[in-house]
């Protein structure tokens, strides 16, 4: 991977004609607004091999520019883009064919989807027996098609030139370990660090969503790794409040309070990231988990379910867990479901 310095282009569109291109159009506009604009350009090895690796990679190197200070790049502001080259080969083939550039993507979903459409259309080219032209595209999300750009015939379209009137920059060694031993560990390694006490994706998504401190922390007050991740991943990333809001003191007692209700850990979820937020009033609201009391709102679910308890006696088990809201209904959410799900597999049987 290497990175470089450039001033964004003035942008030229053509207008009108038959095509809308340079060559049929009726007139040409210069677009002025990202013109002198400066920019990191980004570069990566030809070492991705699907959408979805190349979906990962965006989003890690998003995470590290963020966290470096560099930019908020934010796709939906333009302050972050990709253009994304795509060729396909046999398995075990060498060397590269012909790529296709998909220009100025400005969603990880579409880049996604642009990658898909281009191996697609050209796997279906090959076996067509067509030619690959290298070439630029543009991709258009709603009807997931490419429409070509421009060639770009001669591979010194993708070759970078120094800027002759730019002398050479070379900062002292002891500067650049100063700055290196200021920047802490990077996502990357965050990464490869939790996927020791979790599995890798669960370890991707708590990083790039930056979501990983808030997860450190409660493990650190004593909630099991597993349970932190879920409840971060699952219950609290469905609020849409920022992490570092979270009173993790508070929230941390809560996951570990035993018994706790469906609903008191809802509630405390929304509210973990609102001032003078306390577990308190939470973790009082423990599940009934006495068989003695739960048997009872067991029996009429049963028998007010005739039909359900058929299916399930019949071999299709999937049911049970319609029988398990039903109780979880009569109880007002105060069940606890492991226990009603249990005492419901040995009613059936």
């Amino acid at each position: 991977m290497r990175a470089h310095l450039e001033e964004d282009a003035a942008k030229t569109v053509h207008a009108g004609g038959a095509t809308g291109r340079s060559v049929g159009a009726d007139y040409s506009l210069i677009d002025f607004n990202r013109g002198g604009t400066p920019l990191i350009e980004i570069v990566s090895e030809p070492d991705l091999r699907s959408a979805d690796e190349a979906d990962r990679y965006l989003r890690l190197l998003r995470q590290t520019i963020v966290e470096l200070g560099v930019s908020d790049a934010e796709m939906e502001k333009g302050t972050l883009r990709a253009d994304v080259n795509v060729s396909v080969r046999k398995r075990g083939e060498g060397g590269y064919r012909p790529r296709w550039e998909l220009k100025n993507m400005n969603s990880f979903t579409f880049i996604r989807r642009g990658i898909e459409a281009a191996v697609r259309e050209q796997v279906s080219a090959y076996e067509r027996g067509e030619e690959i032209e290298q070439s630029t595209y543009d991709y258009d999300p709603d009807t997931d098609h490419l429409t070509v750009h421009r060639s770009k015939e001669e591979a010194d379209d993708y070759r970078y030139f120094p800027e002759p009137d730019l002398v050479p920059v070379e900062p002292p060694p002891e500067l650049v370990d100063r700055l290196r031993g200021e920047i802490g560990e990077l996502p990357g390694a965050r990464i490869r660090r939790l996927e020791g006490e979790l599995d890798f994706d669960v370890a991707y998504a708590l990083v790039t969503t930056d979501r990983d401190a808030l997860y450190a922390g409660l493990v650190a007050d004593g909630v099991e790794p597993r349970v932190a991740a879920n409840w971060v991943m699952n219950d609290f990333a469905g609020t849409g409040e920022d992490p570092a809001a979270v009173n993790v003191q508070e929230m941390a007692l809560v996951l570990k309070a035993p018994n706790l209700t469906r609903d008191a850990l809802a509630a405390a979820t929304v509210a973990s990231a609102q001032a003078g937020f306390s577990a308190a009033a939470y973790i009082v609201q423990t599940a009934v988990s006495d068989e003695s009391e739960l048997g009872p709102a067991i029996d009429r679910v049963l028998a007010a379910n005739p039909d359900q308890v058929a299916t399930y006696r019949g071999g299709k088990e999937g049911v049970l867990g319609f029988l398990v809201g039903q109780v979880m209904k009569e109880t007002q959410g105060k069940a606890d479901p492991k226990v009603v799900n249990r005492l419901l597999r040995e009613r059936l049987q």
